[in-house]
């Protein structure tokens, strides 16, 4: 049962991510920006060609199949831990993960390019600039939780 509620929780973030993206898309132009939250979030559309912060934005194709290529990577090792027992935070991870993987490779694929949408007002200009969608945040939590999970892991042994 658990195995199908992670599966069905990575299914659901993909597609809230995917859906989001396609809003931001269709009703914000390109670099445009909105505020929330008394001006500490940043809502701006801005198109990433190549990996995070642009990396190696000019070799789109390489970008493309080592994005497929890593998630399926991350769907293997997710659907392998899935199957034993206990390791709770590492399936969240995993599953948080390997749905932020498969958002931005639907963005990479099918668009060409993947939308990043949230950015926060800070002090320091260049952390402002940035911008990121819902997949690089679960990735990004997925691999604490997944790390979290390893330090667990050896201080029991």
């Amino acid at each position: 049962m658990e195995i199908l509620v992670l599966i069905s929780i990575t299914l659901c973030l993909a597609l809230a991510d995917i859906a989001l993206k396609s809003t931001i898309e269709g009703y914000m132009a390109q670099k445009e920006e909105r505020t929330a939250c008394k001006g500490k979030i940043i809502l701006r559309k801005v198109y990433n060609k190549g990996f995070s912060f642009n990396l190696l934005e000019e070799k789109r194709e390489v970008v493309k199949y080592g994005a497929a290529f890593v998630t399926v990577f991350l769907t293997i090792l997710q659907l392998i831990t899935l199957l034993r027992k206990k390791q709770y935070l590492k399936k969240w991870g995993l599953s948080l993960m390997t749905a932020g993987a498969w958002s931005n490779l639907f963005d990479r694929w099918f668009r060409g390019y993947v939308i990043d949408y949230v950015g926060f007002q800070t002090k320091w200009k260049k952390v402002t600039a940035l911008t990121f969608n819902l997949a690089d945040f679960w990735i990004v939590i997925g691999g604490v939780l997944t790390m979290v999970s390893s330090i667990f892991k050896k201080k029991r042994k």
